[in-house]
């Protein structure tokens, strides 16, 4: 156990159990397959690696988009979805071999996956937000339309809801019947979004706060929390008992918070510099983070699985 210096105050913190420096040259995408054997991260670059897990040795990379990779998921039986600032949607095989290769309409700014229903639902530059299945990459269904560029995007449990949030402030859920309902704007742009286990609820962040809908009765709640810049990523545990998130600007923090008061449960090693992205494997014991500062953090989680008392917290 570390301490992480704050003002006047130090704070424990979680050390990773594997760094891999100069993973790429800065990026905010990684994947974690299925069967928690291997990582995969992009870079700005349009580069992918494959990392094994859990002593993140590297297996493979190849170039894969012209630009930014700014989406990563695996999509069963080892197969990789990359999107790209390109405007591409690209499907892997492990190895890194063409299996089917998509041009949108749009540089693509946001990508969330459901795998159990073979869709993927990806935002846009130019505010479009487009659902299409994994099979093929098509046809294209265009959800709708922000007047900013898409930031963030998200799939209910359900399958049948979406959300997206944009430059131009707004956050939206979309249906398949073609519904959609504007939620309250939150104090600042949206930068990532997630819904609760059960969908009641759909998760967001910015500067300093969590913000969270309640989407039945249509209120938002701002939450403080311990980050001191943009929450750039957040992310469920498989048993939804925590937030995993990661900040940057003038932060680069690593804390696992509670999604009930945005408390802190847990922190870890921060980054050199801006955070990118946090990523939890579906068995819930392998987390994975990287950031501005090139590097792809690892941790263990079975050890520490069990919350820690808060060590402080904005506002309290």
């Amino acid at each position: 156990m570390l301490l992480l210096q704050s003002g006047c105050t130090a704070y424990p913190y979680r050390k990773a159990n594997v760094l891999i420096p100069d993973a790429h040259g800065g990026g905010h995408s990684l994947a974690i397959s299925p069967d928690s054997s291997r990582l995969s991260s992009g870079s700005w670059s349009g580069r992918i690696s494959i990392w094994r897990l859990p002593d993140g040795a590297h297996q493979y990379g190849w170039q894969a988009h012209a630009g930014d990779v700014t989406g990563l998921s695996y999509v069963g039986s080892g197969r990789l979805l990359s999107a790209g600032f390109d405007g591409r949607l690209i499907e892997w095989t492990p190895t890194g071999k063409i299996l089917n290769n998509v041009e949108t309409s749009s540089p693509v700014t946001a990508m969330a996956v459901d795998v159990a229903r073979q869709m993927v639902l990806t935002g846009h530059a130019d505010g479009s937000l487009q659902l299409r299945p994994i099979s093929g990459l098509s046809p294209a269904r265009i959800l709708g339309l922000h007047e900013g560029r898409v930031r963030a995007v998200a799939i209910a449990p359900d399958g049948a809801s979406f959300a997206s949030s944009a430059t131009d402030g707004t956050v939206k859920i979309w249906t398949l019947d073609g519904g959609v309902t504007d939620l309250a704007k939150p104090g600042s742009d949206a930068r990532t979004l997630v819904f609760s286990p059960q969908g009641r609820q759909l998760y967001g962040a910015g500067w300093f706060h969590l913000f969270r809908w309640d989407l039945r009765r249509g209120e938002l709640a701002t939450l403080d929390t311990d980050h001191y810049g943009i929450i750039n990523s957040i992310l469920f545990d498989p048993e939804g008992r925590y937030l995993a998130s990661i900040s940057r600007q003038t932060d680069s923090s690593v804390l696992f918070l509670d999604p009930r008061n945005g408390r802190t449960i847990r922190r870890f090693q921060p980054h050199k510099l801006c955070g990118g992205v946090v990523v939890i494997s579906s068995d819930g014991r392998t987390m994975a983070t990287t950031s501005d500062d090139a590097s792809v953090m690892i941790w263990h989680l079975e050890a520490v699985r069990e919350p820690e008392a808060a060590a402080g917290h904005h506002g309290s």
